[in-house]
């Protein structure tokens, strides 16, 4: 009597007959050997993108939080982490999200001090937007034992913030009286 393989289990990358044709022929390639694209669909950049902004009469704040920007430290080559807090007050235009992001993430292989890296974000988009305020917050993780945080900004020539309105505070509402 003739010896038979034992029946493989299944893998989740196997095709199915019910899986879309697309899906199986990506099922089919060995990843190992999976050319890169041409042109890939993202890639890191230091060019800010631009759009008119959409409200120009008036100041209003833009916040974009950055929580894993990377670099690395020139001197150890180390990596560097942070969160990037940035305010800013648009004038005639504002960045574009996607380009921020690649923007962002072409510090991943720079080294550079926390110093400068802050100052040099500031100092591109304020070249890219002239905006009315933009204010950077880097809050660097721990390294040695030691965290860092960089603030730096910039004010419009001219520019005057309008003054600010303290609101009434009210409790929270729970429902319930008493």
């Amino acid at each position: 009597m003739a010896k038979t393989a034992p029946a493989r289990k299944p893998r989740a990358t196997d095709a199915t007959p019910s899986t879309p044709p697309a899906r199986q022929k990506a099922a089919a390639l060995d990843v190992g050997s999976r050319a890169k694209p041409a042109t890939p669909p993202s890639a890191p950049s230091r060019h800010l993108d631009v759009f008119p902004n959409p409200a120009p009469e008036r100041d209003y704040v833009i916040q974009f939080q950055v929580p894993e920007f990377t670099c690395f430290c020139p001197l150890t080559g180390q990596p560097d982490f942070a969160h990037f807090t940035i305010d800013c007050i648009a004038d005639k235009q504002c960045i574009e999200l996607k380009s921020l992001k690649m923007y962002m993430w072409s510090y991943r292989d720079q080294g550079a001090f926390h110093e400068k890296v802050t100052n040099d974000i500031l100092s591109d988009m304020v070249k890219a937007i002239n905006p009315r305020f933009l204010r950077i917050t880097a809050k660097w993780y721990v390294r040695g034992g030691i965290y860092t945080n960089v603030v730096v900004e910039h004010r419009k020539k001219g520019w005057k913030p309008a003054p600010k309105v303290d609101l009434p505070q009210h409790n929270a509402e729970t429902g319930l009286l008493g």
